[in-house]
């Protein structure tokens, strides 16, 4: 019996490269329930991995049918990330911006301060600073930024001044699986984790918010759970929309990447920093092995000259860093 020719060998490699594909292009058609669609899409970049793999299966079967399927998902891919790969950093920014969760764990938080001081920042936010810490990065801090202010467990330190501080709601505390076992009032009030501030430039004021949204978990029988992340990021562009000045930026920890559904709103008002001017993809999370980037920098009315990460500070979050300009 003769062999299968080229275009008809491969067809299950064929059939899973165009299923990868799909995956791609109309990741937010995947159903939301027990959170999936929010994991994929935390998650999407690395749904390039199976390509090369495939690729390979493909070159060792002769398969001309599962090679020419593999041009759906590559073509997919280039088109969300394709962009990251090319270097956009530029010069001239009037401002650097720095965000940082700086992490409750953190068992050197002096280190992490003097690190910190030195990344050449003007305007500075730290997510998920410990009261207990909060003194030990003031006393550092305070030498680079003569004005700062602490609300919660976040905070914003600057070399100009700030004025019209105020905490911004990002917390719901009667949703996620211990809340429903609870009365609403025995549901613990949580410190703020978001803050609002007028930064005094010499082009204007700068509205800025430094934001930590709900943490989200993988749970065995309740599957991908987001219920804290979403109604604080439906509350933070709420805030956002109402905000009048031509000038915002958002820095903080989102616990979610830029192309989960639920950050639709904010970025229709909002650019990414990284999406416009970062070199590379980003991953901010988790220090270690950065997999995601859930630490943002979104702008309104600047330009954005460049942006990047930092290194490693003793968190399990890497610093993210933007320059932007008039």
């Amino acid at each position: 019996m003769r062999r299968p020719g080229p275009w008809r060998r491969g067809l299950l490699l064929a059939a899973l490269a165009l299923l990868l594909g799909l995956l791609l292009a109309f990741h937010g058609e995947v159903p939301d329930h027990g959170g999936l669609g929010s994991l994929v899409e935390t998650f999407l970049p690395w749904c390039g991995l199976p390509v090369p793999v495939l690729c390979a299966a493909a070159l060792w079967r002769r398969s001309a049918s599962a090679v020419t399927a593999l041009l759906f998902p590559v073509a997919a891919w280039l088109s969300l990330f394709g962009g990251l790969l090319v270097p956009k950093s530029g010069e001239g920014a009037d401002l650097t911006v720095v965000s940082h969760n700086v992490g409750a764990q953190n068992t050197d938080p002096a280190g992490t301060a003097r690190a910190l001081s030195t990344s050449g920042a003007d305007l500075l936010a730290l997510e998920e600073l410990e009261p207990r810490v909060a003194a030990t990065y003031e006393k550092a801090l305070a030498a680079r930024f003569p004005h700062h202010v602490v609300v919660g467990t976040v905070g914003l330190w600057s070399r100009l001044p700030l004025s019209d501080t105020r905490a911004v709601d990002v917390l719901r505390g009667d949703v996620g699986p211990l809340a429903l076992t609870r009365a609403p009032e025995d549901v613990p009030v949580e410190p703020a984790r978001a803050l609002r501030a007028t930064v005094a430039t010499d082009r204007g004021p700068l509205a800025v918010y430094v934001a930590h949204l709900g943490s989200v978990r993988l749970m065995p029988r309740g599957g991908f759970w987001t219920d804290s992340r979403d109604a604080g990021a439906a509350k933070l562009t709420k805030a956002v929309a109402a905000e009048r000045g031509d000038r915002v930026l958002v820095l903080g920890d989102m616990n979610g990447t830029l192309d989960d559904r639920v950050f639709d709103g904010l970025e229709e008002q909002l650019r990414s920093a990284h999406e416009e001017a970062g070199d590379g993809l980003g991953f901010s999370w988790p220090a270690s092995f950065p997999m995601a980037r859930i630490d943002q920098i979104l702008v309104r009315g600047v330009e954005v000259r460049g942006a990047w990460t930092l290194p490693e500070t003793g968190s399990d979050h890497l610093p993210v860093a933007a320059g932007i300009a008039w």
